[in-house]
């Protein structure tokens, strides 16, 4: 891979000017490039470019100048060879999972995934003729057990969905590989902020890029970030024939967001930190998961990966349904959303919401059950949400 401009930046600086693509008129913040087409100066060039011979651009399902902006940006700040956005978190996931696979081959994935994931590598893979094994993410002998016959992909989440568990990206890397799999780990809870799977081993990096990157709760996209080879072989074919391209104007949106995610997410986990230790001395609280807590059951990986506790907290009530469904309903400040990564403080309850097409025992296999709320802390004043969650539990 050729140096980039910008590969010596810090972070924030990379946040900030990655990827920055003017045009004639030398504008100072992104455009943004409202089009499906472009003319070509002859059919020459259109043959040219249509074959690959000639660089440019074509049709805007296929890459578009705003859209390549954040591309470069994240691939920079990521240290990933190429990006492909795409036009939703699930649109990347499912195109990282789906893609290089065929019939025969076999996947490995933790058992704590975002419900959606879940019914990919449960249900929809299998109809493919693809074989998908769960395994206990922080249980490295499961998988080495998994991993001792060959697999074509490993997908993990850490911190994962809704319960903050941990896998140690590192050691099942290394299984992986021997195993001649790619791992493919979902990042966006840690965010790029604070995580950085390719540093521990990972081949491919997915982003749902409507949460923390918009950061404020206004668009949909995604993100799959890798080598180019592989980027090239699987990804670019399925994306253009299939066709969950992003809108321009949605990529000019995270764009934006990108720059002040650094300051964003810090400032959340500073926020995050005060609450949940305000929430783990509750009475009426059962359990809480928080990476940066030391009585976090996988805290020590999460201190070897993450620089931070990250913005998610999670806790288990004393009650089931009905009483977590109070608390949330005693919230004033604090909104009731499935969404994660905003501005804004969220709450939900993931068995009725986000993973809710989970049955019971499946939910079981990831410690999941009816008394546990999931909270993304926002940029509010944290004694301000403090006073709100807690007069919620008292409300219990």
């Amino acid at each position: 891979m050729s140096k980039r401009d910008g590969d010596d930046w810090k972070p924030a600086t990379k946040l900030v000017r990655g990827g920055t693509m003017r045009s004639q008129f030398g504008e100072t913040s992104e455009a943004i490039f409202l089009t499906s087409g472009y003319a070509y100066e002859s059919a020459e060039q259109a043959a040219a470019r249509m074959a690959g011979d000639e660089e440019g651009f074509v049709y805007s399902r296929y890459a578009n100048p705003t859209v390549r902006m954040l591309e470069d940006r994240l691939a920079l700040l990521e240290g990933a060879e190429t990006c492909r956005v795409t036009a939703s978190g699930m649109g990347a996931i499912s195109s990282a999972m789906i893609a290089p696979v065929g019939a025969g081959d076999r996947v490995v994935a933790a058992s704590a995934l975002f419900g959606s994931c879940r019914v990919i590598c449960q249900t929809i893979l299998p109809r493919y003729g693809v074989e998908t094994e769960f395994v206990e993410g922080a249980n490295l002998d499961a998988w080495k057990k998994a991993l001792s016959k060959p697999a074509k992909l490993v997908l993990i989440e850490s911190p994962s969905n809704p319960l903050l568990e941990a896998v140690d990206i590192e050691a099942v890397a290394k299984l992986a590989h021997a195993a001649g799999a790619k791992l493919v780990v979902d990042n966006v809870f840690a965010t790029p902020v604070l995580q950085r799977p390719f540093d521990l081993g990972a081949d491919v990096c997915v982003y749902s890029a409507t949460k923390h990157m918009d950061g404020q709760g206004r668009v949909l996209a995604g993100a799959i970030l890798g080598k180019t080879d592989w980027i090239e072989e699987f990804i670019d074919p399925w994306l253009r024939h299939t066709g969950p391209a992003p809108s321009p104007f949605n990529a000019w949106v995270v764009l934006k967001g990108l720059e002040t995610l650094d300051l964003r997410v810090r400032q959340a986990c500073r926020n995050a930190s005060q609450l949940a230790d305000a929430i783990a001395g509750h009475p009426n609280v059962k359990a809480v998961r928080y990476p940066g807590r030391k009585d976090h059951p996988h805290h020590a990986v999460h201190a070897k990966q993450m620089d931070d506790g990250g913005t998610l907290i999670a806790f288990s009530v004393k009650g089931e349904r009905a009483e977590a469904f109070r608390i949330l309903n005693a919230l004033q400040l604090v909104d009731i959303s499935n969404n994660l990564g905003d501005t804004k403080s969220l709450a939900c309850h993931p068995a009725s919401t986000t993973h809710r097409a989970l049955n019971e025992e499946e939910r079981a296999s990831m410690g999941l059950d009816e008394s546990w709320i999931r909270l993304s802390v926002g940029l509010e004043d944290a004694d301000d949400l403090q006073k709100d969650i807690l007069a919620a539990l008292n409300a219990m």
